[in-house]
């Protein structure tokens, strides 16, 4: 399995990037977040998951860990495949998602193309005990790509996630954290917690 790729992005179109590693180009489709907030010519690390099927292989790409760790839960979802995850990740980011599902807005995950309100339902009884707990309260507004690739992923979920933490434990840790503090501080107290 390819778990990253870092290299130059040499090309973009709808919906996928090529993604250069010394002299070896890799296609791999991006959610429409990722899309606007990266260039060509950009140096950047993509995370991963590589789809094997009969018939084809697919590489899906996230500039956060965080991202890439909801693709693969909304992926167990049965009538959940890679396109429609990709598409309810082009929603907003990661944690807007994780939140959504957190907070049983059915609306917001069914706004995602492909995705009708059975499925969305699907997704929140499946996910709703496995994303942790809501970062607020309330309906989760869409945020349109320009706004949404203004926010910063969050540095110190995905490094609790790479010491192998499941989203929700890592989650829930950070819930308990004041946000003010920096990324060192924010990982050493969650680990203590």
């Amino acid at each position: 399995m390819i778990g990253h790729i870092n290299g130059e992005v040499a090309e973009k179109f709808t919906g996928a990037m090529i993604v250069d590693v010394n002299g070896v180009g890799y296609e791999i489709a991006v959610t429409a977040l990722d899309f606007e907030a990266v260039n060509v010519g950009e140096k950047r690390k993509f995370y991963t998951y590589h789809a094997v099927r009969e018939n084809s292989e697919d590489l899906y790409g996230f500039t956060s860990l965080a991202a890439k760790k909801m693709f693969e839960l909304l992926i167990t979802v049965q009538g959940v495949g890679p396109k429609a995850a990709m598409a309810i990740l082009s929603l907003a980011s990661a944690e807007d998602v994780r939140n959504a599902i957190a907070n049983a807005d059915v609306a917001f995950v069914s706004k995602a193309s492909g995705v009708g309100k059975k499925s969305a339902e699907r997704v929140i009884v499946d996910l709703r005990d496995k994303v942790g707990v809501p970062s607020h309260v309330g309906a989760t507004d869409i945020i349109g790509p320009s706004a949404a690739t203004q926010a910063e992923p969050d540095e110190a979920l995905d490094a609790l996630i790479a010491l192998g933490f499941p989203l929700k434990e890592a989650t829930d840790a950070l819930a308990k954290v004041d946000k003010n503090l920096s990324v060192e501080e924010r990982i050493k107290m969650a680990l203590k917690k």
